[in-house]
């Protein structure tokens, strides 16, 4: 008798994974237009006044003040008195108050140069992409230009904005395209997409990018006179073209330490590693470290330039109530002192419930979950990407 889930006996194994990669993806595809309709698009919810002055960092009575007066946007609905906005009316107050002296807008001075944040681990699970998303998304809220850049070919951050790889994009429309060798190459403004998320552009991924994994080794053989240093300095050569649009660009590696990692390592001025507090997982974060290490003076040997303006490591899922993890927490503290980011992001239910709807916590309301879980959550949030966004302005020469 054949067990339910096995093979047919004649049938290719090629073709039954293909068969079920295409029945997963049109699943995929209705799941989204029954979770966003009636475009089919990810919306960003309105925020209530409270929230609005909140971001702003004004007082809700003033920016009732400044509604009554006219001055400024209107709000998207009125309900029982409720004023709603859109996070695009929140910037414009930003740009409106800004014109009266305060600087309610962080965005990069003259003389203040682009951040490259590169989100990285050697394993799969640590964290990485929601931690991407969240901070590509708490710093535009805080007013921040924000590019982020998905160098994962499994799209995870791709999809978390609304992109599902193999509907959404044609071929030559990923980094690989701005990075690739041959004639085919383009300009990184022709691949970056807009988002629902003011704020936020993207560039999006989808399997082309391992191409570059394939092709690069190619041109290393090829020890043609220029050629070897390419693979390290194309990522940056194209980053440098966003100087002008962006205050920061947030980067998802792949979880391997790959042709398409170091090209990120060796743009970034700032690095974030995650990593889960699992003996396991520390174990296989020695081995990065000790590959990047390695790998990174190759690099630099060969002519590369390598300026981190921070190296920080972020604690992931951590379980306060885990006796064991608490100990490793401990461990890397006193190890690595204040390279260890001060909070640890929290596992959360309200992390993993918001990801039904493919949506982080910066997009659903409070209501959406039980307040004290969500409080929690977020909180723990805005702590851990506030650090980062101090330490990008100390990057700049910047307060707090």
């Amino acid at each position: 008798m054949l067990d339910k889930g096995a093979l047919p006996e004649k049938s290719h194994v090629d073709e039954e994974i293909r068969a079920d990669a295409q029945a997963l993806s049109s699943e995929l595809f209705n799941l989204r237009a029954r979770l966003f309709p009636p475009s089919s698009a990810k919306p960003l919810r309105l925020f209530s006044s409270g929230e609005a002055a909140s971001i702003i960092g004004i007082s809700d009575a003033y920016l009732r003040q400044l509604s009554l007066a006219e001055v400024g946007p209107a709000p998207v609905s009125v309900v029982a008195g409720r004023r709603s906005y859109t996070l695009a009316q929140i910037n414009e107050y930003r740009q409106i108050l800004s014109r009266e002296g305060r600087a309610y807008l962080p965005r990069r001075r003259d003389g203040e140069h682009l951040q490259v944040i590169a989100v990285t681990n050697f394993k799969g699970g640590s964290g990485k992409t929601t931690t991407s998303a969240h901070l590509a998304q708490y710093l535009a809220l805080r007013g921040f230009r924000v590019l982020a850049v998905d160098l994962d070919p499994q799209s995870s951050l791709s999809t978390l904005f609304g992109f599902q790889p193999e509907t959404d994009l044609s071929e030559n429309e990923t980094l690989y395209a701005a990075i690739r060798y041959d004639d085919k190459r383009r300009k990184l403004k022709e691949i970056v997409r807009p988002t629902y998320f003011t704020g936020i552009d993207i560039v999006p991924a989808n399997l082309e990018l391992q191409e570059f994994e394939h092709d690069t080794p190619r041109i290393l053989a090829m020890a043609k006179r220029g050629e070897h240093d390419l693979f390290f300095s194309r990522v940056k050569e194209t980053f440098a073209q966003a100087n002008d649009s962006y205050d920061v660009i947030v980067v998802d590696c792949p979880p391997q330490l790959g042709f398409l990692t170091l090209g990120a390592l060796c743009s970034a001025t700032g690095v974030i590693v995650t990593v889960h507090p699992q003996m396991l997982d520390i174990a296989s974060m020695s081995q990065f470290l000790l590959m990047t290490a390695d790998l990174l003076s190759v690099v630099r040997n060969a002519g590369g330039e390598l300026k981190y303006d921070f190296l920080r490591y972020l604690i992931t899922r951590y379980e306060p109530q885990d006796g064991p993890q608490t100990q490793i927490v401990g461990f890397l503290r006193n190890l690595f002192g204040e390279r260890v980011l001060t909070t640890p992001m929290l596992k959360s239910t309200a992390v993993s419930d918001a990801g039904l709807t493919k949506q982080t916590l910066y997009e659903i309301s409070r209501q959406s979950l039980g307040r004290a879980t969500y409080s929690r959550a977020i909180e723990a949030l805005d702590a851990v990407n506030g650090e980062v966004e101090s330490l990008i302005k100390a990057s700049w020469g910047r307060g707090s």
